[in-house]
């Protein structure tokens, strides 16, 4: 029973029961089930995850245009359409490469791109209209220099791009405990050479930072 006093006064009568009635549990079922296929058609449409890099780009680090190749290089070559011309080759220790229809390729000692021009100038001399030729280098055997001893990673290394004996040591991971930081050598070829970590670092005597070839061995005792 509701009372308005007015200068008339009004008296009715409300039921509560039909302002407030009770929502449905059927209601809150379907409401529930829109939001979950929601959910669902949001999850589908977000993209999964990012593309992952190629095998070719995270695995080859030399450089096309520079880095010479040698002896036990493995190089992937691909002739675009000629599935049977392209694959996986190591150069010989001669320095050259087996190819079909153009038999002996030399590649020692000429970079990725070199090597692929020449290929493509091979193939259409004879065989093919206006190939298109790539050279990729997969695994660098003939170009490597080692560490050994009181080194975080001992061990080959391949030698990409010019390289001091201070960038080496630091791609080594640094030196163990009780490393002689003084007493370092560079063995070439039968010459060895001294390295003093601790001028180094300090600016002294710079010459000792040589820049490393093929073959040498880092000893840090």
């Amino acid at each position: 029973m509701c009372t308005i006093g007015w200068e008339h006064r009004l008296e009715y009568n409300v039921d509560v029961s039909e302002v407030y009635r009770p929502v449905p549990a059927c209601v809150f079922a379907v409401t529930a089930l829109l939001l979950a296929a929601g959910g669902a058609l949001f999850a589908q449409e977000a993209p999964a995850s990012q593309e992952a890099p190629s095998q070719e780009s995270a695995d080859s680090k030399a450089d096309p245009k520079s880095y010479l190749i040698g002896p036990e290089d493995v190089l992937l070559i691909r002739v675009w359409r000629e599935p049977e011309l392209s694959g996986t080759v190591t150069v010989r220790p001669d320095g050259k490469v087996t190819m079909q229809l153009l038999r002996e390729v030399h590649a020692e000692d000429k970079t990725p791109e070199v090597l692929a021009e020449e290929i493509r100038k091979g193939l259409e001399e004879k065989y093919l209209k206006n190939p298109q030729v790539t050279v990729t280098v997969v695994e660098i055997r003939s170009k490597k220099y080692y560490l050994q001893g009181e080194v975080g990673r001992p061990g080959a290394y391949p030698l990409l791009n010019p390289t001091t004996v201070l960038e080496a040591l630091v791609n080594a991971g640094g030196f163990r405990e009780f490393a002689n930081q003084k007493g370092i050598i560079v063995m070439r070829k039968g010459e060895r050479f001294k390295f003093n970590y601790k001028d180094v670092i300090r600016g002294k005597k710079m010459e000792q930072n040589i820049l490393l070839e093929p073959g040498d061995i880092i000893i840090v005792p």
